[in-house]
């Protein structure tokens, strides 16, 4: 009886231990997620100001973040000031951009977040947003939120990934 009752207490043991093992994250994995929503990007203005663009870029479209406009300001705020570990930014970094004028005629917040899992490898997993003043999510005329890995039909990722060696971020050398 005491060597079966031993036997069986091994098993389980033994079971624990590879069933514990076996829910362990590991550190390497892709298959963390993070997916932004509202309360994400609610605080952004008081996030650390990393770089501040004025005028026009020539690396932007005519459009992308208001670079039409030459007296355009663009502020780009990254939560805890985060850097990228390693070469890439962790998952869970959040980056907004602030686009404005002195006339007040223009005021963009666009985002981005990096999301992991393969959520969108060729853009290095950043998910793109456009956001409103308080830092919700925006949405289009029809009300679908403006996120995703094609954004502005691509055009986001595009550009972005011309900073592919820097984890697609142009603000931070």
């Amino acid at each position: 009886m005491k060597k079966t009752a031993i036997i069986t207490l091994i098993i389980i043991a033994i079971a624990g231990s590879v069933s514990f093992q076996s829910c362990k994250k590991d550190s390497n994995s892709t298959s963390q997620e993070f997916v932004a929503d509202n309360n994400s990007f609610s605080s952004f203005m008081s996030w650390p100001l990393d770089k501040t663009f004025n005028g026009p870029d020539p690396l932007l479209g005519a459009m992308a973040h208001a670079n039409n406009d030459s007296t355009v300001v663009r502020d780009v705020h990254f939560l805890n000031g985060q850097n990228r570990v390693n070469g890439k930014y962790p998952i869970g970094t959040l980056v907004v951009k602030y686009s404005h004028n002195p006339a007040g005629s223009i005021h963009e917040y666009s985002a981005m977040a990096k999301r992991g899992n393969n959520f969108n490898p060729g853009s290095g997993d950043w998910e793109f947003f456009m956001l409103t003043s308080s830092g919700n999510i925006a949405a289009d005329s029809t009300g679908m939120p403006m996120r995703g890995a094609s954004l502005m039909g691509g055009m986001c990722a595009g550009c972005h990934s011309m900073a592919s060696t820097k984890d697609f971020i142009f603000s931070k050398n």
